[in-house]
């Protein structure tokens, strides 16, 4: 069975156009097909409305009841720690760099004794792991300087600890103190701005839109639920929008459906576009003519660098040439 052809939405009031591309299984179809009269895609301005929040939350708690974060820890400062170790990295990664380290380091203190190199040893697979160990080790040392070694629980004073931005304290806010901090990564940005849960140009938009938007009594584990549906359902670059819980809901006006293709299957059609008259076959790939190559035509062109190479060649053999002829 090939992939479902592509089905295009008219809309008369779209910011983003007059019909809308979407691509799924035919139960998402349907269940876009039910959208009340005079629905329409909103653009970063816009976004779902509180019911329409509400529900997306409804059901992506349904799915994870209880969510956590995937970064481990045994208190709070070794929360600090991994989250800062966490940045352009992953929390497998961080997690197996950890899993030895936190065994004889678990607090501001006793990694002070450890020091910068044997740190280093433990963290040396973590990307940038010789600026993220010296932000550690200062980070400790002011936490027993200036808060007798216990982390700090405002947001303003985790942030000035160094390699802890507001990403950083809000999930620790989060995570041990169980305030509901909303930590916008790179997955609760996408999610939701593509949903329109929370659409904003910048983290900190989005961090405010979300303290705005979402529901009190799903606040404290909307970020978490953001992340892993980012992280599992909604990819970046091929999210699985037909095992999306809220795929009717979300306005994304590039749904993608992941069933398998058939390659004995021919290419799909696409239906017409309301008012624009009858379907078109799928165009070739861009960059790429249909039509044959001239007989006794090359169809491919020689390396520049190699015609410069030639060139070059043949100059200094009329150079040589005519020195020779002088002498």
């Amino acid at each position: 069975m090939h992939r479902d052809p592509i089905v295009a939405l008219a809309s008369s009031s779209g910011r983003r156009g007059s019909a809308t591309r979407i691509v799924g299984s035919t139960q998402a179809r349907a269940a876009l097909a039910t959208r009340p009269a005079g629905w329409h895609w909103q653009g970063m301005t816009g976004g779902l409305g509180y019911s329409d929040i509400k529900e997306c939350f409804r059901r992506l708690q349904a799915v994870r009841p209880e969510p956590e974060g995937e970064l481990d820890h045994v208190n709070a400062y070794t929360l600090v720690v991994a989250v800062a170790l966490s940045a352009q990295a992953t929390d497998k990664g961080v997690n197996r760099a950890t899993k030895d380290l936190f065994k004889i380091a678990d607090t501001p203190e006793k990694m002070i004794s450890l020091g910068e190199e044997k740190l280093i040893e433990h963290i040396r697979t973590i990307g940038l792991f010789r600026n993220k160990a010296k932000n550690v080790m200062k980070l400790s040392q002011i936490l027993i300087d200036e808060h007798d070694g216990v982390v700090p629980s405002s947001r303003e004073a985790l942030s000035a600890l160094p390699g802890v931005g507001r990403k950083t304290a809000n999930v620790v806010l989060n995570m041990w103190w169980r305030h509901p901090a909303q930590a916008v990564d790179t997955h609760v940005f996408r999610v939701s701005n593509r949903t329109g849960i929370a659409p904003g140009k910048d983290v900190v938009a989005v961090e405010k839109a979300l303290d705005d938007r979402i529901p009190a009594e799903y606040a404290l584990h909307a970020h978490h639920w953001l992340i892993l549906h980012g992280r599992y359902t909604c990819m970046a670059r091929k999210p699985d929008c037909p095992h999306c819980p809220i795929s009717d809901i979300c306005l994304f006006d590039e749904k993608v459906g992941l069933s398998e293709p058939d390659d004995t299957a021919a290419p799909p059609v696409l239906p017409a576009i309301a008012g624009e008259g009858e379907a078109a076959a799928v165009s070739p790939p861009r960059g790429r003519s249909t039509k044959p190559a001239a007989k006794g035509r090359k169809t491919t062109r020689e390396h520049p660098a190699k015609d410069r190479g030639k060139a070059l060649d043949r100059h200094q053999r009329k150079t040589l040439a005519k020195g020779s002829t002088e002498e």
